[in-house]
């Protein structure tokens, strides 16, 4: 609900308006589905394998590959 309330990055006068309005939204969609709003967009991607990178001093990275597996996803720590 908050995403629809928040159009990301937009200027606001003080934080009540956000509230306001997602307290709006909060009843006016209470008994039913939420619509996506016009201003929606974005990607589906779609992967069988991602790594996480996290720079450490002197070369000491911490790298891990989650691989996707029959029942969730297997993890493992790869060298820097």
């Amino acid at each position: 609900m908050a995403a629809i309330a928040s159009r990301q990055s937009s200027r606001i006068s003080a934080r009540g308006v956000l509230e306001g309005k997602f307290l709006e939204l909060k009843q006016k969609f209470a008994q039913g589905e939420i619509p996506m709003p016009s201003f929606w967009g974005g990607f589906r991607v779609n992967f069988d394998s991602v790594e996480f990178w996290q720079g450490g001093a002197n070369r000491l990275h911490d790298r891990f590959i989650y691989t996707r597996a029959e029942q969730g996803w297997d993890i493992d720590r790869l060298a820097p």
